[in-house]
């Protein structure tokens, strides 16, 4: 899905601005707003949203069932705790994934890009020249500096979710449903507050 989604974002953003830039002959300028956009906003954005959706999802929808199920209350008996043994786990994992998904997303996104620019007589050669002569590693580093955060998002509103699921047929899907709401919000919320710091601190 990530692949498929940045894909399609790289091709989507290359052919929308190199027609109006066209006019111009400003089509090698595409590459620079497609390697700026897709590694300080798009690839981390995008994934950290198609993880909420799947994963985060998939974390409340599990511990909720588990809860409905009393399985929770059958850890707890044993002596073990539910939240080390099922949440944290879970958290560490998406610390791990996030990152490597977003420079997958990145790496996919411009390569979209590059295939689209062959149409408007731009070498992929040419097209990643550009984008090496603007894109540095701090902007590759401003997108992966949000991925922890994001991560850590998803997978706790995922499994606070799971947890605070009520008895009933319907309960874990509400729960399913409130994390991936919760946690969409939150990270456009917390993207832009990226963006603001970033824009105080002129990275």
């Amino acid at each position: 899905i990530v692949s498929l989604i940045s894909f399609l974002l790289g091709m989507i953003l290359a052919f929308q601005s190199a027609v109006p830039m066209k006019r111009f002959g400003a089509e090698i300028f595409v590459a620079d707003l497609i390697g700026l956009a897709m590694l300080r906003e798009l690839g981390p954005l995008m994934t950290a949203i198609l993880l909420a959706g799947r994963s985060g999802a998939a974390f409340a929808a599990e511990i909720g069932t588990m809860k409905v199920n009393e399985e929770l209350n059958a850890l707890s008996t044993m002596g073990l705790d539910p939240v080390r043994f099922l949440v944290v786990t879970r958290i560490l994992a998406a610390v791990l994934m996030v990152p490597l998904l977003t420079l997958f997303a990145d790496f996919i996104g411009i390569l979209g890009g590059a295939l689209t620019m062959i149409s408007f007589n731009i070498p992929i050669v040419t097209f990643l020249r550009e984008v090496d002569s603007l894109v540095d590693v701090k902007d590759l580093f401003a997108g992966l500096a949000k991925t922890p955060v994001f991560a850590l998002l998803i997978a706790g509103i995922g499994c606070l979710r799971g947890l605070q699921t009520q008895t009933g047929a319907s309960a874990v899907g509400i729960s399913a449903t409130r994390a991936v709401v919760s946690g969409i919000v939150l990270l456009v919320v917390v993207d832009g507050v990226y963006a603001f710091i970033y824009y105080l601190l002129d990275i």
